[in-house]
C-alpha cells in the first residue's frame, strides 16, 4: 500500500467519548491519508483514552492506514503545522446541560434537545462562544491556512464565532440531521415505485439554517422523488415512519422519532423539513408541537431527557477503557459520516456534494449577507463553494428568517458580553412564546444562577441579577 497524503489533523475535544472513534474508525479505512492525529482536551484523561485506542486500532488487519496519535497540553502544539483542524467539544458539564433543558419545564417549556435554539440553547451559546472566540484566535496564530472543521452545537453561533473573530479562516460546520432525511426519502422512492437507492444517489436542494433546515427539491435520474410525498405521508401520517424501520423506536430511545412532525410540515408548506423532528419543533412555537408531554406523545419523538445523556456517557467511558485496554473488540466498519470523504475532497482526491454550514455569501438570496446558513456546497481542490439555492416560499423564508435573525441578534449580545440585549433573544425566542414576560425574566435569571461558574469569567451577572433588570422582573 502506498500512503499519497501525510496530515496533521489537530482534534480540539479529542476526548470525545462517542464522535473521537467514528473518526479514528472512518480514518483507518481511507488508504490515501496517514499521518498525526493531535488530540487537545481539557479532560487529558479522556484524551489519553482515544489515544491507546487509536493505537490499538492501528494493529488491527483491517486497519488501511495508520495514524501517529499524540496528546498535546496546549493549543499551540496542537495546532501548529495543522492541515485541519476538527472542534467537537461539550461546553460546560451535564449539570449545566441539565439546568439549560429541565428548568424551562418548571414554566411549562419543554425542550427535544435544548442544545441550539430555545432557552437551553441560548445558554449553552453563552457558554461556548467565548470558547470559541479563544480558539479563533488560537487558530489564526497557530494554524492560519488550516480548513476548520466544526461539530458543536450551537452550529450556526459557533461557525459565526469563527469567521467573526478570524475572518480569512477556511471553516464550515458539518451536520447529518440531512442524511436522516434523505434516508427517509429513499424510503418514499421505495415504498412508491420499488426502486431501491442510497442515499448518495439522490440529489436534493438543501437549505435554511443548522437543524431548521428545509429540502425543496429531491430527485433520482429523472424521479421526482417530492411528487411521491403527498401518497406516502396519506399512508403513513397518522402512525408514522421511521426510515430505521421501528416507528415506536422513540419510546425507548431518546433520539428517534417516527417523522411525524416532518410530514406534517410538508402538508402546511409544501416543503420537506429536512432535520429531525426534534430538532425542527424547537424553532416554532412551544404551542405547536411541544406544548406537553402528552402532545410530544401525539407526535411521536422523544424529549431527550439528561439523564438518558449521563447514563449513555457511563456506557460510553466504560467501553472507551475497555478498548483502550484491550478487554473489548475493537470492529472497524465504514460509518455514515463524512467528513473524512470531505477532507479527501479539499485534498483534491474526489469531488463532493454535501450539506454545510457557511456564511452567506448570497447563497440564500433572501437572507443577510454574513449570516450563517446551510445549504449544498462543493468540496474539491482546497475549496468548499456552497452553491446558491432555490428559493423557498414566503413562508417558510418567514418561519427561517424569525429565528435567524434572532441567533444574530443573540450572538451580538454574548460578543457584547451584554445580557440585556442577550435576554431579547431570550424573550423573543418561539419556545418562550407562551411566557408572560415577568416568567420569561425570572426563567432567564435562574438558568443564569444555575451555570453561574462557566458564565462568570465572561459575563457581570451579578449586576444584572441584581440591580434593575431583576427589579423589572419582579414588577412585571
Amino acid at each position: 500500500m502506498t500512503v499519497k497524503n501525510r496530515i496533521k489533523i489537530a482534534y480540539i475535544g479529542g476526548g470525545s467519548k462517542q464522535w473521537a472513534r467514528v473518526f479514528m474508525n472512518d480514518l483507518s479505512l481511507s488508504p490515501e491519508l496517514s499521518g498525526e492525529i493531535a488530540l487537545y482536551d481539557i479532560d487529558k484523561k479522556a484524551a489519553l483514552l482515544n489515544q491507546e485506542i487509536g493505537r490499538r486500532i492501528n494493529k488491527l488487519p483491517e486497519a488501511l492506514t495508520e495514524w501517529d496519535y499524540c496528546v498535546y497540553d496546549s493549543l499551540e502544539e496542537t495546532l501548529t503545522k495543522a492541515s485541519f483542524v476538527v472542534i467537537s467539544i461539550l461546553p460546560g458539564t451535564f449539570e449545566e446541560m441539565n439546568s439549560d433543558v429541565h428548568t424551562p419545564e418548571k414554566y411549562g417549556i419543554y425542550q427535544s434537545v435544548g442544545d441550539t435554539t430555545g432557552p437551553g440553547g441560548i445558554l449553552r451559546a453563552m457558554r461556548t462562544i467565548p470558547l470559541y472566540e479563544g480558539f479563533a484566535r488560537a487558530i489564526a496564530k497557530y494554524s492560519p491556512k488550516a480548513w476548520v472543521i466544526n461539530f458543536t452545537n450551537p452550529m450556526s453561533l459557533c461557525v459565526k464565532t469563527l469567521y467573526d473573530v478570524f475572518p480569512d479562516i477556511k471553516a464550515f460546520g458539518c451536520c447529518h440531521e440531512v442524511f436522516h432525511t434523505q434516508d427517509f426519502l429513499c424510503k418514499v422512492l421505495k415504498e412508491i415505485k420499488g426502486i431501491t437507492v442510497k442515499r448518495e444517489e439522490i440529489f436534493t436542494e438543501v437549505s435554511g439554517i443548522n437543524h431548521f433546515t428545509w429540502i425543496s427539491e429531491a430527485k433520482y435520474h429523472d424521479v421526482d422523488i417530492m411528487s411521491l410525498l403527498d401518497q406516502f405521508i396519506d399512508k403513513y401520517y397518522m402512525t408514522g415512519y421511521n426510515e430505521k424501520g421501528d416507528t415506536d423506536e422513540y419510546k425507548y430511545n431518546c433520539f428517534a422519532y417516527a417523522n411525524r412532525v416532518k410530514m406534517d410540515l410538508y402538508k402546511k408548506y409544501r416543503i420537506l423539513g429536512a432535520a429531525g423532528d426534534r430538532h425542527l419543533v424547537e424553532f416554532m412555537n412551544n404551542s405547536w408541537y411541544l406544548s406537553s408531554k402528552e402532545v410530544v406523545d401525539y407526535w411521536k419523538f422523544a424529549l431527550t431527557s439528561v439523564d438518558f445523556r449521563k447514563k449513555q456517557q457511563e456506557e460510553r467511558v466504560l467501553e472507551s477503557t475497555q478498548m483502550a485496554n484491550g478487554e473489548k473488540e475493537i470492529t472497524l466498519e465504514k460509518s455514515g459520516e463524512e467528513a473524512v470523504e470531505l477532507i479527501k475532497a479539499i485534498l483534491g482526491f474526489d469531488v463532493k456534494l454535501s450539506n454545510v454550514n457557511l456564511p452567506n455569501q448570497g447563497q440564500m438570496k433572501d437572507f443577510p449577507l454574513g449570516a450563517i446558513v446551510e445549504t449544498n456546497a462543493v468540496f474539491t481542490n482546497d475549496t468548499v463553494r456552497p452553491l446558491c439555492s432555490k428559493t423557498l416560499s414566503p413562508a417558510v423564508n418567514d418561519l427561517i428568517l424569525r429565528n435567524l435573525y434572532n441567533q444574530e441578534n443573540l450572538y451580538y449580545g454574548i460578543k457584547e458580553r451584554n445580557i440585556e440585549r442577550i435576554f431579547l433573544s431570550f424573550k423573543n425566542d418561539p419556545l418562550c412564546s407562551t411566557l408572560s414576560f415577568e416568567d420569561c425574566c425570572k426563567l432567564f435569571i435562574e438558568m443564569m444562577e444555575n451555570t453561574r461558574s462557566y458564565l462568570e469569567p465572561y459575563f457581570d451577572i451579578n449586576n444584572y441579577t441584581n440591580g434593575s433588570e431583576k427589579k423589572r422582573c419582579n414588577n412585571g
